[in-house]
């Protein structure tokens, strides 16, 4: 035909298909985009990004592709076949093609030849490629970010309470001959102390790029954290992020410790946990001067007064200014010489008030001195006091080691007054994939209805609708074979592939449908579907395969947060190509009847009056 003529009646004939597909991407990604929570806001330019742009492309393939097949004449074969490699390639796919037709029509011959049974044997292969999947999950993981190799992190480093800072220097000088001996580490940076915390440290490790280094992010974190376990007064933690989080909440200071003490080595025993921390630190040491009841009521003393008195002794006070030769003003503190306040015992002779004769009252006639640990900070939440427990995550997801700690968490009973507060990135990860869940159901909903009304019926959106758990198990074996986990760039791969893969059952069921008002057969429009739209559904599948090839490989610096996406969607359309040439047609030949030429009436003159076929409904 010519070019006019074909473009008008090719656009015709997948108007349908088209028209449907656009609107399943739509059903798909309108429930995403409105998703609640951070992770809403997170994806909401995500889905409205997709949805736009599949309403301008379904505008585009009505307008402006009709026009110009009409007018951009193909190029002849035999030129492009001079072009070094591109003849090979046109022949060699040519090849494969054919192969592929003919393989696709003996399987669906097969499948018609014993209907019965053999359309069932269909049917649970494709059952099994559904339970496969299920059961490949948990070997998959799940966490709520994949980790990312980002070329830069961070050592968390805590003596005992009361180091000095000369003895954290000496240790941190330590770690930095560990890491700056591995062959990675390109630059370090070290703060030593702070503001009440002569006791920390932290390390900034910058690394070299990934080309340029055989380990990566987190394997070189396991090894400076193997290396730092041989030092021993240094508590470290590695990297950025603690998965892990867990807050116990109580009234009783002393209880809440002792509780979160013993929860937090239960969570030790946990395969995959590491770097424990618990916000429980003994305090800084202290001595508390407590007034003596006697003293109060006979002398008129106050807590205020006792208070000022020792400040003067051992901070000391200004008693007065001098004025330097330069015109400088300088405080002049009054305060007892060094030797005389080295010890405690040294302050309980001081004399800190004075009786009605005159004579010096010691601090220790009206005062107790006791050792004491104040805390360095009190934390308090919903009006209660709060301790937590901290972990990383070390050769497991993070989504397993959330299951068995929320599982230890049902398994602890804790004493009246106390309760567990679960938070961080397990419960992100909750609150994501609840969220995705529910734009997913919606979106099979959606799904449904728009397939029900494009198609007219409302058994044959279940035939395409079959489509979608026949992606799940090329989505798990892409993951594991990659080593990626079920995330949220995952699954949102898997939203993706929700619209994606509908495409191939919905050209297949569409052409089949016009074969059959055209008289043919179940099974010989079935076979016609297949034979005829195989190769547009294989170069779909190739273009999305190539096109998301580049996410999944990562080769750039933190390219990891979103490979999983792309590889779920390739594992997905690969798989439910293959599985939907076959389950889609037996699922059809279930949901749809024969045409039967129906008996002719009898006029009552004995003549015969022809009736006419109403329209096949399914």
């Amino acid at each position: 035909k010519d070019h006019v003529t074909a473009s008008r009646e090719g656009t015709d004939e997948i108007g349908l298909a088209v028209m449907a597909t656009t609107f399943a991407l739509c059903a798909v990604f309108v429930p995403v985009a409105f998703m609640g929570g951070i992770i809403g806001k997170f994806f909401y330019p995500f889905g409205i990004t997709v949805v736009v742009a599949v309403l301008v492309s379904l505008f585009v393939s009505f307008t402006l592709d009709p026009m110009l097949s009409s007018v951009w004449h193909d190029p002849p074969a035999a030129r492009l076949a001079r072009v070094p490699g591109v003849g090979a390639l046109l022949r060699a796919t040519d090849r494969a093609l054919d192969a592929m037709h003919t393989l696709y029509e003996r399987l669906i011959h097969w499948v018609f030849e014993r209907p019965h049974r053999n359309r069932l044997i269909v049917l649970g292969v494709g059952l099994l490629s559904f339970v496969g999947a299920i059961a490949l999950a948990p070997l998959v993981g799940s966490e709520f970010v994949p980790q990312t190799d980002q070329g830069y992190t961070q050592l968390a480093l805590r003596l005992p309470v009361g180091s000095s800072l000369d003895r954290t220097d000496a240790k941190v000088r330590q770690v930095e001959e560990i890491v700056l001996a591995m062959p990675e580490v390109k630059a370090l940076s070290t703060f030593v102390g702070g503001p009440g915390q002569r006791n920390q440290a932290s390390l900034n490790i910058a690394l070299k790029d990934k080309r340029d280094r055989q380990r990566s992010q987190k394997q070189i974190e396991d090894a400076v954290r193997e290396q730092i376990a041989k030092i021993p007064g240094i508590d470290v933690s590695v990297g950025f992020e603690r998965p892990v989080y867990v807050a116990i909440l109580g009234s009783d200071p002393e209880g809440l410790a002792r509780v979160a003490t013993e929860f937090a080595e239960k969570v030790k025993k946990i395969p995959g946990i590491v770097d424990v921390e618990l916000s429980v630190k003994p305090g800084l040491p202290a001595y508390a001067v407590r007034l003596k009841p006697d003293a109060v009521r006979e002398l008129g003393l106050t807590a205020p007064q006792l208070a000022s008195s020792l400040r003067a002794y051992v901070n000391g006070d200004t008693a007065t200014y001098w004025t330097t030769p330069d015109g400088n003003q300088v405080d002049v503190v009054l305060r007892l010489n060094q030797a005389q306040r080295e010890r405690i015992d040294q302050l309980r002779g001081l004399p800190v008030a004075f009786a009605k004769d005159g004579t010096p009252i010691s601090l220790e006639s009206v005062a107790t001195i006791e050792s004491v640990f104040n805390p360095e900070v009190i934390r308090r939440q919903n009006l209660q006091r709060r301790e937590a427990v901290f972990a990383g995550v070390k050769d497991r997801s993070t989504g397993d080691v959330g299951n068995d700690v929320q599982k230890l968490i049902k398994e602890t009973t804790l004493p009246p007054g106390y309760s567990f507060d679960v938070g961080g990135q397990m419960q992100q990860q909750a609150e994501a994939f609840n969220g995705l869940l529910a734009a997913m159901a919606l979106a099979v909903i959606f799904i449904y209805i728009v397939l029900a009304s494009q198609f007219g019926s409302f058994l044959q959106p279940i035939a395409i609708m079959a489509s979608l758990p026949l992606a799940l198990i090329g989505v798990m074996l892409a993951l594991l074979l990659w080593r990626s986990t079920l995330n949220v760039f995952s699954m949102i791969g898997l939203v993706m592939l929700m619209g994606l893969v509908t495409k191939n059952a919905i050209l297949l069921v569409d052409f089949a449908n016009q074969a059959r008002r055209a008289g043919a057969s179940v099974a010989d429009a079935l076979l016609q579907a297949g034979l005829v739209r195989m190769r547009p559904i294989v170069m779909t599948t190739g273009a999305m395969v190539f096109g998301m090839l580049p996410m999944a490989l990562a080769f750039n610096d933190g390219g990891e947060i979103q490979a999983p996406m792309g590889r779920a969607i390739i594992g997905g359309v690969i798989t439910s190509t293959i599985l939907t040439l076959l389950v889609v047609p037996v699922l059809y030949s279930y949901l749809v009847r024969e045409k039967k030429p129906r008996p002719s009436a009898q006029a009552s003159g004995g003549g015969t009056i022809p009736r006419t076929m109403p329209a096949d409904r399914d």
